[in-house]
């Protein structure tokens, strides 16, 4: 079965957009499984800048059908609204679709998120307001709403009616503030409901009959297994399954029609909002990091936090994604130092540990042990041969094959679909 799945192997923001966007060129369908418009994946064409929220990064390929499958959070509004920006630049479009089993993030969803980051002080989780996690949160509660009840329009407005009722109660008495209008609410849906009907399609039987016909499906995550609900540094995490796990349950596909799973790795480390980040720098080199590599969110445009690469972390997606091949990236971002340090352990208590601890107090007084590498203080951006990058940077890439056990099949030196060196193919 050919399946592939792009994840991140970190906290999100490693390059996973320009992954899926040049693996996309020799696909059949981009299916993205998990998350919603929280994610900003940024794919540069031509010198020009797309940044996507909920559409798969393959999008740009109108050959493939691009599907936002089940596990996504949708908000259909900033759905149509990336559409329409695409179209405006000339793309027909008329390749994506939405699964009728995903579920839609309402606008009670962003406003109850905003208010409890809002409320929670210094203990907010740093979400991007987005109502990803109300909306995931209502699903599990059993009183979500899936694309299919849109379509259903007047159970859709009596479903509303009882559910806005609730929340009302919630925005009033809890956080005194005005209850939203369920006549307004009936409009704005009522009004992009044509354009949704047109695109929702049954994503389960397309998704596994393409693979059964042998056709080359890509399965595209957001964030990364730091930010898993299960697995990463728990409560500053997100709200689903970024993992190829994540996979099985939010594309509706079987372990056993997934063939690779490729893990993408920045050649160094950041992270947006709060939580632990063991080998963060509070320095000029993180400053030097930010700058050179642009590190701000494509979603929020907040400062990313930097610092060197974790291989702690890196290893921790790797047993649980069961990675097949790495991709690194940003790797030329790093080309301007004597000598590089690398995350191997954690001292906790006087003890090194190599892998993640489950305890955030335990993660918060970590130190970090590195390994330290020399530099090669030379432009790579034009090499497109492994043999011909300078020795040191060669080394920097081995070391992180030798530590993880995956092969290192491609290495970005640059935004462009074609800034990169193949040392194997992948798809």
């Amino acid at each position: 079965m050919p399946g592939y799945v792009v994840v991140g192997t970190q906290w999100g923001d490693e390059g996973k957009g320009k992954v899926v966007d040049v693996l996309s060129k020799k696909v059949d369908c981009i299916v993205r499984f998990q998350g919603g418009n929280n994610a900003g994946h940024t794919v540069v064409v031509n010198n020009e800048k797309h940044i996507l929220h909920l559409l798969p990064s393959g999008v740009l390929h109108e050959h493939a059908t691009c599907i936002i499958g089940p596990g996504v959070v949708i908000d259909p509004f900033v759905l149509l609204e990336e559409i329409s920006i695409l179209q405006s630049k000339g793309m027909a479009c008329d390749h994506i679709y939405i699964s009728d089993r995903a579920h839609l993030i309402m606008p009670y969803h962003i406003l109850i998120d905003t208010l409890e980051e809002k409320y929670a002080g210094e203990n907010k989780i740093g979400t991007t307001k987005k109502g990803i996690g109300p909306c995931y949160a209502d699903k599990y509660a059993r009183q979500g709403f899936r694309v299919h009840e849109l379509l259903d329009f007047e159970h859709f407005k009596s479903k509303l009616k009882t559910i806005l009722e609730k929340k009302n109660q919630l925005l009033t008495n809890l956080y005194q503030e005005e209850p939203l209008s369920y006549e307004a609410m009936v409009e704005q849906f009522a009004n992009i409901l044509p354009e949704i009907q047109k695109r929702t399609m049954e994503s389960l039987t397309y998704v596994n009959e393409a693979l059964d016909n042998q056709k080359l499906v890509l399965f595209e995550g957001a964030q990364a297994a730091m930010l898993d609900i299960n697995y990463g540094t728990y409560p500053y995490v997100t709200s689903s399954s970024p993992t190829s796990a994540g996979v099985c349950a939010g594309a509706g596909v079987a372990p056993s029609k997934i063939d690779r799973v490729i893990g993408v790795v920045k050649a160094y480390s950041t992270r947006v909002g709060e939580g632990p980040f063991v080998s963060e720098l509070h320095d000029e080199i993180g400053e030097h990091i930010r700058q050179v590599g642009h590190e701000f969110g494509a979603t929020t445009g907040r400062s990313r936090r930097c610092g060197w690469l974790d291989l702690n972390v890196v290893k921790h997606a790797t047993l649980l994604n069961g990675l097949s091949d790495l991709v690194i990236t940003k790797i030329d971002i790093l080309s301007d130092f004597e000598e590089i340090k690398i995350c191997t352990g954690y001292e906790i208590d006087g003890n090194v540990i190599h892998h993640i601890p489950s305890s955030l107090r335990d993660l918060e007084k970590a130190k970090p042990v590195y390994t330290t590498l020399p530099g090669w203080k030379q432009d790579i951006s034009d090499i497109r041969d492994f043999d011909q990058l300078p020795e040191n940077c060669k080394r920097y890439v081995k070391f992180i094959e030798e530590y993880t056990g995956v092969r290192v099949s491609m290495i970005s030196v640059g935004p462009e679909r074609n800034h990169n060196i193949y040392l194997y193919p992948l798809i």
